[in-house]
């Protein structure tokens, strides 16, 4: 039997972007059996437009942000499909039969997680006009504003750390996923549209959330005698990218630190390691993908 796909956006204060999105997916053929958006601490009228304008839309409405991580395992514990599609509210497919092309690559591929489509948009304006995305391959993670995962895979391996709050959820997932033998690909055959707006985006905040989240992923997944060496690499390269960026940045950088320090209690709590050879395989994943199936297969076998 074909999956059903659901179509899940995380929003906070971008309606306009969320109008021009849903105004896509309504005209999708065929359509997607769910469309779901959590507006997290909206303040700019989403919830009410989109109650008036998109009837059959699953409104889940926080009044206060949660952050888009926690709002994204909601969205994946309501929705009933088998499939769903994670955007973001400014990023839409381009292919009109998406949710086709969606239901085939899951179909053909039973070992999927985590399908990743390459995506068309203005922070990197060379992808508006490439020809092509070349050949699908094996990657180590994904971004959440053009990706479909498995649901039951979601469920099993447990979602997103909802206290990352924003940033590095998908590398953490990709690892966990990875190291349970499940596939994470990027799939050239639907690709989506990302406007990637401004609005309510702070570059900073996002590098510092992100280096904080790393080194809490790092506490969380890394075996105990590899961990420090791992933990201060991560770290260094997190600081490099923040002193190459200027010394506002680099001054700021121990902000990240702290917050680390904060979390390591619920860290500890959370703890669930990986085996060394499948983590290190994924970190060298994450700087060259794979691209040959008997290779795949050698590094992250299946151990049902």
């Amino acid at each position: 039997m074909s999956p059903r796909v659901a179509i899940c956006i995380a929003t906070h204060n971008r309606r306009d972007e969320l109008i021009r999105t849903l105004g896509v997916l309504a005209g999708l053929d065929p359509a997607p059996d769910e469309v779901l958006v959590a507006a997290d601490g909206c303040t700019d009228g989403t919830d009410e437009w989109v109650r008036k304008n998109h009837p059959g839309v699953r409104l889940v409405i926080h009044p206060q942000p949660h952050g888009s991580i926690a709002s994204r395992n909601e969205l994946g514990a309501l929705c009933e499909s088998d499939i769903f599609v994670s955007l973001d509210d400014d990023s839409y497919p381009i292919e009109r039969d998406f949710v086709a092309r969606v239901r085939k690559i899951f179909a053909d591929n039973p070992r999927l997680a985590i399908a990743s489509f390459p995506q068309r948009t203005d922070e990197y304006p060379e992808t508006l006009s490439q020809p092509d995305f070349g050949e699908p391959h094996f990657i180590g993670s994904y971004a959440n504003s053009a990706a479909a995962i498995r649901r039951s895979t979601f469920r099993d391996i447990g979602g997103y750390p909802d206290f990352f709050f924003h940033a590095y959820e998908e590398p953490d997932f990709a690892l966990r996923c990875v190291a349970a033998g499940w596939e994470v690909r990027y799939e050239t055959a639907a690709t989506v549209r990302h406007h990637f707006t401004a609005t309510e985006r702070n570059e900073m905040r996002t590098h510092q959330r992100h280096a904080r989240n790393e080194l809490w992923s790092v506490l969380m997944r890394c075996p105990l005698l590899q961990l420090p060496a791992v933990a201060v690499f991560r770290a260094a390269r997190q600081f490099g990218y923040a002193c190459r960026r200027g010394f506002a940045w680099a001054v700021r950088e121990p902000k990240s630190w702290f917050a680390f320090l904060r979390g390591i209690p619920r860290c500890l709590a959370a703890r669930a390691p990986v085996p060394w050879r499948r983590y290190l395989a994924w970190m060298r994943l994450l700087r060259n993908p794979i691209r040959d199936r008997a290779e795949w297969d050698a590094k992250f076998p299946f151990e049902p």
